[in-house]
């Protein structure tokens, strides 16, 4: 009833501002468990694309929005519970990772959808990241469910970083037809076989994007970026420095 409530209240506000258009809601099975395989832009992706769906879509949520403590902390859990967001401790990564395979495969037991990020994060510029096999391969194989790749189209664009204010703009999402992986039965432990569903997945997802592949993990090209970035303002910082001067040629 919450999430009911939630949907018609947040899901109708955004497509009544934002106006998303829609490719292949046909491929949306009406009833029974189904894994919504999507690229990752914006922190938005977890509302647009339930907002588009009749049928409740369960991602996953770090913990924290759940137990922050206050009048907020109970606000914000109430909203993220409200829109279907499952909560996972991420304290520890490996428990972490379990922990949250085993929520998607109790979410897909109960003939519902689940949502997985594949990048395992959002993507730092726009380009599509390899996919973590560990994830989203392991609750395929663990619950049989189809998997239906997705792809979101503009939504970093609504509210880049240090915008406060999103731009009112029509994202995009596109919906590929279901992936059918029951050829691996059996062999979830085969780190080769859940290194073929991902890329299989992420291959569909390239496909309905259109976005630049990049054959590394987000979480690296993050760091990448962070290091470059600390790199550049040090040396604008030292370029800054009053009493610093270039060496120049002694006195002959």
């Amino acid at each position: 009833m919450i999430y009911g409530a939630m949907k018609f209240s947040i899901g109708g506000s955004l497509k009544l501002a934002f106006r998303p258009w829609v490719e292949g809601l046909e491929n949306i099975p009406a009833e029974g468990p189904a894994i919504l395989a999507s690229n990752h832009l914006s922190f938005s992706d977890s509302f647009f694309l339930p907002a588009v769906l009749d049928r409740k879509v369960t991602f996953i949520a770090k913990s924290e929005y759940f137990t922050s403590p206050g009048v907020k902390g109970k606000l914000t859990a109430a909203f993220f519970k409200g829109v279907g967001q499952l909560p996972v401790d991420r304290s520890g990564v490996r428990g972490a990772g379990e922990a949250a395979i085993q929520s998607g495969i109790k979410v897909l037991e109960n003939g519902e959808l689940f949502g997985i990020y594949p990048e395992g994060t959002r993507s730092p510029d726009g380009r599509l990241y390899r996919g973590k096999p560990g994830g989203l391969a392991r609750v395929a194989l663990g619950s049989g469910a189809p998997v239906i790749p997705v792809a979101m189209i503009d939504t970093e664009k609504i509210q880049p970083p240090g915008k406060v204010v999103p731009k009112l703009m029509r994202p995009g999402i596109r919906i590929g037809k279901p992936l059918d992986f029951s050829r691996y039965d059996g062999m979830e432990g085969d780190r080769f076989i859940l290194r073929s569903i991902t890329d299989e997945v992420m291959y569909e997802i390239m496909k309905l994007s259109g976005q630049e592949y990049v054959d590394v993990y987000a979480t690296a090209a993050k760091r990448q970026l962070a290091e470059e970035a600390r790199a550049a303002n040090a040396k604008a910082a030292n370029a800054r420095t009053p009493g610093t001067k270039q060496a120049g040629p002694k006195d002959g």
